[in-house]
């Protein structure tokens, strides 16, 4: 694929499309990365926060004893600090303000009422528990449902109703509504969930004399957001504040807000000009960090007799804890609820209304697939239903509803503008690799263990990449618009990449340096990455909502292009020939027989100016430039994904037999990353499908504080995964790539859940609708099913 005029490339088998292993993988599996909690500082103070036992109440005084004092912070301590307010310019959006410690009441099991500082976490947790807590009860809202019908005491007083937004969308509901000869309406949920990346919050900060500035090192995944917002928070001038992140463990949109410890940490090390530090234990981040996916949907779809969409319309109620976060607000779920319902089906009826609730829990962060695991889980299930109802196969009404590539671009009843692609041939691949017809045959057979065979299929779309329009629709408190990369060309010949995204875990390090490969021929072993650090790296909002390939790695590729003349103009002149013939692959420029070595460039330049054509650019050997998609509304990936499940029907186990994707993610630039992706992404789906739930009980209390009773699939649980690839190429991005970190989690929910019903539907079991499909749930829908059935049946 062309990749602008003029380019001539040669990748040398490392470019775009190249299997290459992961140039980080190197120091992460010798222990050699470099994370918050490797780091040792003279004087460094460790940091336990004292946390809220009460899910709501006042806080009617604070005991602090005399002789620790000193060590000792409550919210009327830290001067000049200000509470955490996410603003947006939605019309019903009430704005909650999250104090860095809790001030007046807390509002969930876990809030921070006090920080207290020692030389080791084990004597700040020591102090922390001499801290003394007074507290007046007052009602908890544990539920959307408890909290919708609040009158007072709501969770924010300044507020009118429990609500932080309502969102609807209506289009020619009633019109298309009126004309179906089928109606079919289902239940559905999920379960709140955390995030559990192998790394939590983690923030060490210090005062740097030297340039008079507060150093922020967080394991964040968006440096500059974080920056910003310090510096709004602590009313500091932004020049002042420096942000840095490290290697990072993994974070899933966990660590894309401004949290209320990186907050106190830095406040801490600009008030006393030390360095100190928060590492979040397991349990901290059980409790605290309940704060995703929890989503209750009524829908339902009208449509013909064959199962032909007409029209959809739904209610949502998203339980969205205490606070809104910034910058994105708790606002960013329900929008995309509201917008990526109706997923890639084609139907031009729609009627929506998604409300977002306040209750005392934690406060609603984004999370890998924000809010289209539930969108996907919700309608796929109701596809399910409507073939039921039709007496179809659900493939076959998927196959008829299913946007076909002659309608492409398309931009569907929720105005979201899809680029491209074959939705029914990945459905239909998918399909054929599960073998469906085999499967079919399976189960008429019977197994010889007794245990009852089922299969489920889902297709869905991720909105990838999207940029100003769409989230200055949303009106979030800072909207992304251009990414920039600075490029330079080494001395002897190697390459330093700086952008403002920041990896954990997506392997930028080597897909971005494939992408120089590609166009300017430097073997990617010389070309160094460097991000993290906004005192080092351009602007960018940082990595978040599967845009930073397509950002980012597109500000790689333009700003590769500006060199690339000025590359070849001095390699022309060195070898004595036209720069129009120059070439450059693996380290050299090329013209006929002739060639020079990057480096010789890079010494004429740096070295040796006097070997320099006389009208060479003065620009040199640098650039610096920006880059978003001409259409920002997103780049469209899409995927089918099918399973075969096994159920016991006297344990309720469910065991997981085949597992196939289908993805199509515009120009893979390394298939082995993307493949790693979707096999991590399809494992959280998992989790999210059969295994994980925080309850709370009616006091607001988590019931789960180790992961002895949070459940994570393991690699018992988690299938080999099956994955083949289509590539449509976006019109709108940089070599056609588009986005597609969050895609492997967003379907396993749908297809796991729909291949359980499958398999339960001959005993007439009532539909499992709740995440996760755990043994208990599935045992009881088999006993409804025997308790109503005749005894015939029963048997």
């Amino acid at each position: 694929m062309d990749l602008s005029e003029n380019v001539k490339v040669k990748s040398g088998g490392q470019g775009i499309g190249a299997r290459v292993p992961r140039k980080e993988d190197a120091r992460h599996l010798a222990g050699k990365g470099n994370f918050v909690g490797d780091m040792a500082m003279p004087g460094l103070c460790e940091v336990a926060f004292l946390r809220s036992p009460l899910a709501h109440a006042r806080i009617q005084a604070v005991h602090v004893p005399s002789e620790i004092a000193e060590m000792v912070i409550l919210r009327q301590d830290m001067a000049g600090a200000k509470d955490i307010v996410a603003a947006s310019t939605l019309p019903t959006y009430q704005e909650s303000a999250q104090p860095p410690l809790a001030s007046g009441k807390v509002r969930f099991v876990g809030e921070p009422v006090a920080l207290a500082f020692a030389p080791t976490r084990a004597q700040a947790e020591d102090l922390v528990e001499r801290v003394e807590v007074d507290y007046d009860e007052l009602p908890v809202y544990a539920n959307v449902w408890s909290a919708l019908d609040a009158q007072e005491h709501l969770v924010h007083e300044s507020w009118h109703d429990n609500r932080f937004v309502t969102l609807k969308a209506d289009k020619d509901f009633d019109t298309l509504a009126a004309q179906a000869e089928v109606k079919v309406t289902r239940k559905i949920e999920l379960s709140r969930q955390c995030m559990v990346p192998m790394e939590g919050k983690a923030v060490l900060a210090y005062w740097d004399f030297q340039v008079d500035q507060l150093v922020v090192v967080s394991a964040t995944q968006v440096p500059h957001l974080i920056r910003t917002g310090l510096a709004q928070f602590l009313d500091l001038p932004e020049e002042r504040v420096r942000v840095i992140s490290p290697d990072v463990g993994g974070a899933f949109g966990y660590k894309c807000v401004l949290q209320q410890e990186e907050l106190c940490i830095a406040w801490l090390a600009m008030t006393y000009r030390r360095p100190f530090r928060y590492l979040e234990d397991r349990r901290e981040h059980l409790i605290a960090g309940a704060n995703s996916r929890q989503h209750h949907y009524e829908v339902t779809a009208y449509a013909d007799r064959q199962g032909r969409l007409l029209a959809l319309d739904a209610v949502i109620t998203i339980d969205g804890g205490a606070y809104s976060v910034w910058p994105f607000t708790v606002g960013l779920e329900p929008g995309q609820a509201v917008g990526n319902l109706p997923g890639p089906y084609d139907f031009r009826g729609y009627r929506c209304e998604t409300r977002c609730v306040a209750t005392n829990k934690p406060g609603f962060v984004p999370y890998r697939g924000v809010a289209r695991t539930g969108v996907c889980f919700a309608l796929e299930l109701l596809m399910d239903a409507l073939a039921r109802e039709v007496g179809r196969e659900p493939s076959q009404v998927r196959l008829e509803n299913l946007v076909k590539p002659e309608q492409m671009p398309y931009v569907n009843v929720a105005n979201k503008h899809m680029d491209g692609g074959d939705y029914p041939a990945s459905l239909r691949r998918a399909m054929e690799m599960i073998g469906f017809e085999a499967v079919r045959e399976r189960q008429r057979r019977g197994e010889p263990d007794g245990r009852l065979i089922g299969i489920g299929t889902a297709t869905y779309t991720e909105q990838s990449a999207h940029g100003t329009s769409v989230f200055a629709a949303w009106g979030t408190a800072v909207i992304p618009g251009y990414d920039q990369a600075m490029i330079r060309l080494t001395p002897d010949g190697g390459l330093e990449i700086r952008v403002g995204v920041h990896s954990h875990g997506q392997g930028m390090e080597t897909s971005f340096a494939q992408i120089a490969n590609e166009i300017i021929g430097v073997p990617i072993e010389r070309v160094r990455l460097l991000h993290g650090d906004t005192g080092q790296t351009p602007y960018s909002s940082g990595t978040y909502a599967s845009r930073s390939l397509v950002m980012s790695g597109g500000a790689v590729a333009v700003a590769c292009k500006q060199l690339l003349p000025r590359l070849r103009h001095i390699a022309g002149h060195l070898m004595g020939e036209d720069p129009a013939v120059v070439a450059l692959a693996d380290g050299h420029a090329h013209a006929g027989q002739k060639s020079v070595p990057l480096a010789d460039i890079g010494n004429a330049w740096y070295v040796n100016p006097q070997r320099l054509p006389a009208d060479v650019d003065r620009a040199g050997l640098e650039v610096s430039t920006g880059y978003k998609p001409k259409v920002d509304t997103g780049a469209f990936t899409y995927a089918s994904h099918a399973a075969v499940v096994a159920v016991d029907t006297e344990t309720g186990a469910v065991e997981i037999l085949d597992y196939v994707v289908v993805e199509d993610c515009g120009v893979i630039v390394n298939p082995m990353i993307v493949e790693g992706q979707t096999i991590g992404g399809v494992a959280q789906g998992i989790g999210t499908a059969l295994y994980e739930e925080m309850q709370y009980d009616e006091q607001g209390q988590p019931l789960a504080s180790t992961l002895a009773d949070y459940m994570l699939p393991g690699a018992t649980e988690v299938p080999a995964i099956r994955i083949d690839h289509f590539e449509t190429p976006s019109p709108h991005t940089e070599f056609g790539a588009k986005g597609m970190g969050e895609g492997g989690a967003i379907a396993p929910p749908a297809v796991l859940f729909n291949a359980v019903n499958d398999a339960l539907r001959p005993l007439g079991a009532p539909e499992l609708l709740m995440t996760p499909l755990t043994p208990r749930r599935l045992l009881t829908a088999l006993a409804e099913a025997r308790n109503t059935a005749t005894p015939e049946a029963a048997r």
